[in-house]
């Protein structure tokens, strides 16, 4: 009676073996199943979890913005702009259609107030507005858009507005939204304001604006704290989204789908999967000192190499980090001048011969050129020692 009893175990055994992988794999399709395309990456390693067409060219509506406030985030880090600058609203900004803050010509707002308009409210009118202060023109604006998006790798991606209303010729895919918003979410600082499910502009005026936001996720979803949602009847229902828990950051793209209740399910599913899934082990935050470079003629000698963004190794649930090995790579002759944020090498992760993770290192502070008394001190110092 034993033999019945044994061959039922080997062949349930057997059969968990057979199925489980193809349950899980069946599991992975079903994700994004009523969409057009979808990508889920976790943020740090920029690993890709789960893919539906990612490279498909595709119309991306307001995710558009993501770039936009990539370009006005880089804007503020630099110095270019401060928060609390006013911005002017041009009478062709004010003119926008579509998701606005109803910004009136001559209008007034801080860089503040219009980043919540964009951030929460997709306003239309104040990334137009946003786009004529940092460039000049929109224009101008969207050159650099197209160009920063070359610098990023995306291959896929050309702009034609900052908007993301409908034109001839403007596109990008959900592996290309995803990079952009890892590299938005460089900067910490943006999801104080795409966290918001609500807010007001103009609360001390008669014109009092109520902003809610269209991403209705970071109410309703533990952890959710941005990015873009979008809408054309073109492109339909897309959404750009991240959330945290646990240390580990993730990003859920979808384009395509047919309502926004059906865009949120499958953001959800994402996220769901990624969290039961994965986990993120922290190396380095933002900022972290990791050596120094060199600087030729600069008004000081050397500069920190910082880490330009958190790095942490991904690994499936329950599995452990060990033997890893770090190499930290700083680039030979660097010359002044140098502006804070410019890649002054990189740090790469790698384990058994296979890298893990790869992230620029970056200056850490401006560094002019040296006047000529500073070089002729050092040289008369050289000359000195020489002797």
């Amino acid at each position: 009676m034993k033999r019945p009893a044994v061959f039922l175990c080997s062949f349930l055994l057997i059969f968990s073996l057979i199925t489980q992988p193809a349950l899980a794999e069946e599991k992975e399709k079903e994700l994004a199943d009523d969409s057009k395309s979808a990508i889920l990456i976790e943020r740090d390693t920029g690993t890709i979890l789960y893919d539906k067409n990612s490279h498909e060219k595709l119309p991306p509506a307001s995710m558009t913005k993501v770039m936009t406030m990539l370009l006005i985030m880089e804007a503020l880090d630099s110095g270019q702009i401060s928060m609390d600058e006013k911005v002017r609203t041009s009478e062709y900004a004010a003119s926008m259609g579509g998701s606005q803050i109803f910004l009136e010509p001559g209008e007034e707002m801080t860089v503040e107030e219009m980043l919540l308009g964009i951030a929460i409210a997709s306003a239309n009118d104040a990334s137009v507005a946003m786009a004529e202060k940092i460039a000049g023109t929109e224009e101008a604006f969207v050159a650099r858009m197209n160009e920063r998006a070359k610098e990023l790798g995306l291959k896929n991606t050309k702009f034609q507005n900052p908007t993301g209303l409908s034109a001839k010729d403007h596109y990008s895919t959900a592996h290309d939204m995803a990079i952009m918003a890892k590299e938005l979410l460089k900067y910490e600082g943006i999801t104080d304001f795409t966290k918001q499910y609500e807010s007001y502009l103009r609360e001390d005026s008669d014109k009092k604006f109520w902003l809610v936001n269209t991403n209705k996720l970071v109410r309703f979803y533990p952890g959710v704290d941005g990015l873009k949602t979008g809408f054309t009847s073109e492109a339909k229902y897309c959404l750009t989204a991240t959330a945290k828990k646990d240390g580990m950051r993730v990003i859920a793209v979808v384009f395509g789908a047919p309502t926004s209740k059906s865009r949120n399910a499958q953001i959800t599913k994402m996220l769901d999967y990624a969290f039961s899934q994965y986990s993120s082990h922290s190396l380095y935050k933002k900022g972290e000192n990791l050596g120094k470079v060199k600087v030729s003629k600069g008004h000081v000698k050397e500069i920190h190499a910082q880490t330009s963004e958190p790095i942490s190794i991904l690994t499936k649930k329950g599995e452990k980090i060990t033997d890893y090995s770090t190499e930290v790579k700083l680039n030979k002759n660097i010359k002044a001048p140098v502006k804070k944020g410019d890649t002054v090498g990189k740090i790469i992760i790698q384990k058994d011969g296979k890298q893990l993770a790869e992230s620029e290192l970056i200056a850490g502070k401006n560094v002019k050129k040296a006047s000529w008394w500073q070089l002729y001190k050092r040289s008369f110092g050289l000359f000195t020692q020489a002797k």
